[in-house]
């Protein structure tokens, strides 16, 4: 087989190409998150029931991600993931023409369905056309786009909300969209290393089961919940603490804060390279560190201790994501769509439970109640995380008896 070698013009192109889809799908999926106190007021909703804007996309996107993985072994990887970009974009604008929230809700939820196609099937491409060596280095400048089309989307609709009305700022979100999706048919090389499988429902149902059969994989899995469902819930929530007393900040300036997030450029990159030379379990527990650090950090009352630990936080978050993901590519030897989807089915049902359960921790107990429920969340990480290192280790020993014996 040939494998893409970073380094090479095609290795350059491809990184363009998921550049532009982490972009995508991030800015598309997260154009509300500034916007959900303007949904609050405009619609007469709570917090809780506004976050729904984030939580029912990411609901049916995780759904969802479990079939378009199987698909994308029918029909294509590339094939798969450019109607999903296409479609995510046309549902974009069509929800900035929502007239009320139910209807909003009900668009967001089709773009869901739209949106899993890149995911589901971008982590799959990545482990079977990059060699090994260079996997971590390309997940992570995916992982990149990521941070930088959720930074995008989340500043430019907040501005643009604030300064004239959050239906230009979606619409404009969505037309974006559309040129990131041809940056991505033009860029991105078709597979070489994929072969096409006949559609065996029971087949794909059985090798998305085997994963759930490997522990390790299922720490990861619970992983990937935990880090977006701390994420989410910490900037839903944020901007409600910051726009109330005392610190009473506009919509627009608490949007400017999400740039923050920018940090994941350097952040997942760094971690792609580390993880190579560290192990994944040392970085891993790391990463988790720093968010932890950044949560923590947040209870300090200062308005720049708020902004450094937004900052902190989302360092540990996209390098945790770059480490985690690489994990999953590297652990799972075959049907590496179907664990790309498991993995991310958890990872988004953890932006949608995080995302809700934070809002009744925040209505209930304030800020220092999101803290508590974070706190919590990565407490757990971190066990899972000590859970895969013994795991991991008694399977190198045994494979190191039977060599030797």
């Amino acid at each position: 087989m040939s494998y893409i070698q970073r380094g090479t013009p095609v290795f350059r192109k491809t990184s363009l190409a998921f550049f532009a889809a982490g972009f995508n799908t991030f800015a598309i999926l997260y154009s509300t998150q500034p916007l959900l106190p303007v949904f609050s007021q405009e619609f007469g909703v709570s917090p809780a029931t506004s976050s729904l804007s984030i939580s029912i996309t990411t609901i049916t996107l995780a759904i969802s991600l479990l079939f378009f993985g199987s698909l994308s072994e029918v029909w294509g990887r590339k094939p798969v993931m450019v109607i999903s970009m296409f479609t995510a974009s046309l549902l974009c604008i069509l929800t900035a023409f929502s007239p009320d929230f139910v209807v909003l809700l009900i668009f967001r939820a089709l773009l869901g369905v739209a949106l899993a196609g890149l995911p589901a099937v971008a982590m799959a491409y990545l482990g079977e056309e990059i060699e090994q060596q260079s996997l971590g280095a390309a997940m992570g400048l995916y992982i990149c786009g990521n941070a930088i089309g959720g930074v995008f989307g989340r500043v430019f609709s907040g501005v643009v909300g604030d300064l004239f009305n959050w239906q230009l700022a979606v619409g404009a979100i969505g037309v974006l969209g559309f040129a990131s999706t041809i940056v991505f048919l033009v860029s991105l090389p078709q597979s070489r290393n994929f072969h096409s499988k006949t559609m065996h429902p029971g087949k794909l149902l059985a090798s998305l089961f085997a994963h759930l059969k490997d522990p390790g994989m299922l720490y990861l899995f619970g992983i990937g919940f935990i880090i977006m469902g701390c994420n989410v819930a910490i900037f839903n929530y944020m901007g409600y603490a910051l726009l109330q007393a005392p610190y009473s900040l506009s919509q627009g300036f608490v949007s400017w804060l999400f740039i923050v997030m920018i940090i994941g450029m350097y952040s997942s990159v760094w971690a792609g390279r580390l993880v190579e030379r560290h192990g994944r379990q040392k970085m891993l527990t790391i990463c988790l560190t720093i968010l932890a650090a950044g949560t923590l950090l947040s209870l300090e009352g200062h308005l720049i201790s708020k902004i450094l630990a937004l900052l902190i936080f989302s360092f540990g978050f996209f390098a945790s994501q770059t480490v985690a993901t690489s994990w999953v590519g590297y652990r799972a030897l075959e049907n590496k769509s179907q664990a790309s989807s498991l993995y991310l089915f958890l990872y988004y049902i953890g932006s949608s439970i995080g995302g809700t359960l934070g809002g009744i921790f925040w209505s209930m107990y304030g800020w220092l109640g999101v803290i508590g429920m974070v706190s919590g969340f990565l407490l757990l990480g971190l066990t899972f995380v000590w859970g895969l290192s013994r795991l991991e280790t008694r399977t190198e020993k045994a494979v190191r008896y039977r060599y030797n014996h």
